[in-house]
């Protein structure tokens, strides 16, 4: 199955889909879903000493301000794989720039169908501070 087909999800803004690009404590190396082909490509090795703090990805069939699909920072208590599709949910958005300008990123956590323990996390703030921290400074 193409990635290119998944849909976005179902019920949206509340439910959505997250394809992984990228899975939390990943080395410093960004990588992008190609729109065309669907194929994983590198899109730049980052200059600063850094994991990701959460798994990093996109909601198909999307289109943000910079017009790329919308990003995602999916927390979740271990990594997930590449490539893989989560179903989760918004607890908040995180308002960036970058040289194209806007860069919004979506933060989501698994829908409590896949991992009820983050249940009680409705906002950023129910998040672990630790993590928080670590959020902010990616």
């Amino acid at each position: 199955m193409s990635l290119l087909n998944v849909p976005a999800g179902k019920s949206l803004p509340d439910d959505f889909n997250v394809v992984i690009e990228i899975p939390a404590g990943a080395p410093p190396v960004k990588y992008e879903v190609d729109k065309a082909s669907g194929a994983l490509f590198v899109d730049r090795f980052m200059s600063t000493a850094m994991h990701y703090p959460c798994n990093y990805g996109y909601i198909p069939q999307t289109l943000s301000e910079d017009g790329d699909p919308v990003d995602v920072l999916v927390v979740t208590p271990i990594p997930l794989v590449h490539g893989c599709v989560v179903r989760c949910r918004p607890v908040g958005m995180l308002r960036m720039t970058d040289e194209a300008g806007p860069d919004a990123k979506l933060v989501a956590v698994p829908v409590d169908k896949l991992l009820p323990m983050y249940r009680h996390v409705q906002k950023p703030e129910d998040l672990p501070p630790e993590l928080l921290k670590q959020i902010e400074h990616f």
